[in-house]
């Protein structure tokens, strides 16, 4: 299930690109579609870092 919805949005974005009216808008697509998984790779630095800091 996984796997459809990744490339369901695969193409959404390889859409939105090529409808891009300028170049601008592809680096706005690319920074939104990134953004989710910083946040969550962050996330996880965090709760890891205090983690670490708690044990020692």
């Amino acid at each position: 299930m996984n796997v459809s919805i990744n490339l369901l949005q695969q193409i959404n974005i390889e859409d939105k690109i090529k409808n891009a009216p300028d170049s601008s808008y592809e680096i706005g697509v690319f920074i939104g579609a990134m953004l989710p998984f910083v946040i969550l790779v962050t996330i996880a630095y965090i709760i890891y870092y205090f983690n670490k800091k708690k044990n020692q």
